[in-house]
Parts: C-alpha cells; sequence; structure tokens
C-alpha cells in the first residue's frame, strides 16, 4: 500500500454495505454482503478522481486486514478482490475453502 493512504482510515458503512475510504473528498469502497461470520466482497469501485493512484488497491489491503482482525471468512466474489489475493497468496487464509474458485486462488 502506498504510504498516503496508510493513516486514511476504514470505514464499514453499513448502511451503504460498503468499507470505504475517503480521499481527498473522494471514496474508494468496496459493496459486500454479510451473513453471520461471511462476508462477500462483490465491487470494489474508486473515484474517477482516484484512477491510477493506487487507492483501490489500497481499499482490498484494509479490508481484508479488517476481515482477518475481526475473525470473518471471506468470499472474493468481485474480480478486484480475486485479482489481488492472486498476487498477494497470504490472504487465501481467509477466503472460505468452500467458495467456488477456492483452487483457482
Amino acid at each position: 500500500m502506498k504510504e498516503r493512504f496508510k493513516n486514511i482510515p476504514l470505514v464499514k458503512n453499513e448502511t451503504k454495505k460498503r468499507f470505504e475510504m475517503e480521499v481527498d473528498g473522494y471514496f474508494a469502497f468496496i459493496n459486500y454482503g454479510e451473513i453471520g461470520n461471511q462476508i462477500a466482497l462483490v465491487h470494489t469501485e474508486a473515484a474517477p478522481e482516484l484512477s491510477g493512484t493506487g487507492a483501490a488497491s489500497a481499499v482490498v489491503e484494509k479490508t481484508l486486514h479488517w476481515l482477518g482482525q475481526n475473525n470473518k471468512t471471506l468470499l472474493p466474489f468481485c474480480p478486484y478482490v480475486f485479482a489481488y489475493i492472486k498476487k498477494n497468496p497470504q490472504w487465501k487464509r481467509i477466503v472460505d475453502k468452500r467458495f467456488n474458485a477456492y483452487d483457482k486462488l
């Protein structure tokens, strides 16, 4: 994660059902669904003003840390999150082993 994002807090916005991070007045976020101990990450997005800054990657990393710290099991339906985990296999440990594409991570 780029240094500029390290001290920006991650917010679990339960009203909007997204993990979000505000950068210079713009948001990078991941939509989620939650059932019990499982959280499905379904879509990652960053405002166009944040394009190319690494904000999307930072919100993914912060969200994965949050999931790990809160003993949640991940279902990475979002292609961006899936690709991030594939590049950073240490995060596979929080993915539910029953996830359909688990063996592709």
